[in-house]
């Protein structure tokens, strides 16, 4: 949870439509998840 407050601005989005702010949530994990699976190799 401490990495998510670096994607503040996700969270502060007002979107029209629902789907584009889980699309920006989920793309925010995607790259935090990304970066966790380049610092273990």
């Amino acid at each position: 949870f401490n990495k998510a407050k670096h994607w503040r601005g996700v969270a502060t989005r007002y979107d029209k439509l629902a789907s584009t702010y889980r699309a920006g949530i989920v793309m925010a994990l995607a790259v935090e998840w990304l970066k966790l699976l380049g610092d273990t190799t």
